[in-house]
């Protein structure tokens, strides 16, 4: 038979698709928790950043930014983040937006087709909660995220053609609320609370969940 033959039983033949990439933002410095760089924070035996991104890869994203910001160097110095592609937002400061924009930035020209957002102080939020959000992807125009118990929540999924949208009006600690509340009949939520926590590790007593 000819290499170009096929029969029915032979699987379609489809092109692997562009993929989803993983956006992680961890800058922030910990101001609440006495200015203890969130990513370095120690769980499971080692900085928690590292987590985050080994929930990333292992849900399906590739490739996988991550963002840092305070105590940059050290952070770099003391997680192994081999494989991910790291920027550093300088603007850290500034609040999330300023994240948002460095690490959707450092995605231009990587070809993929959506960035799923997470952020690095939410421990309790697994593979498994991951993969649900990427599955809901459908087009460039996706906008997925996680819901707890019907109210909104990381990780967010958004399609390439949002991120100039994003870009321009994420500021302060506000992410990408703006472009969300623009556009909220569009967002599709995914329940997740039965299979993650959405909590933040903000303030001292928080920490006690990272035991």
């Amino acid at each position: 038979m000819p290499a170009n033959d096929r029969t029915p039983s032979d699987p379609p033949l489809i092109a692997t698709p562009p993929p989803i990439a993983g956006l992680l933002l961890a800058a922030g410095g910990g101001r609440r928790l006495g200015g203890r760089p969130k990513a370095l924070l120690p769980y499971r035996g080692r900085p928690l950043v590292e987590n985050a991104v080994r929930v990333l890869r292992e849900a399906g994203c590739g490739p996988v930014h991550v963002v840092l910001g305070a105590s940059a160097a050290e952070v770099r110095e003391r997680a192994d983040l081999a494989g991910c592609v790291v920027v550093d937002n300088p603007d850290w400061a500034q609040g999330m937006g300023s994240s948002l924009r460095v690490g959707l930035g450092s995605l231009a020209g990587t070809g993929a087709r959506a960035a799923l957002v997470s952020l690095v102080d939410q421990p309790g939020i697994g593979p498994a909660a991951v993969a649900r959000v990427l599955a809901a992807y459908r087009s460039p125009t996706s906008l997925v995220a996680a819901a707890y118990d019907g109210e909104r929540g990381h990780p967010v999924l958004f399609g390439a053609a949002r991120w100039a949208d994003i870009a321009a009006t994420a500021t302060g600690d506000k992410g990408a609320r703006v472009h969300l509340a623009r556009h909220a009949e569009e967002l599709i939520l995914v329940e997740c609370a039965d299979v993650a926590e959405a909590f933040d590790i903000d303030t001292p007593p928080d920490l006690a969940r990272l035991l």
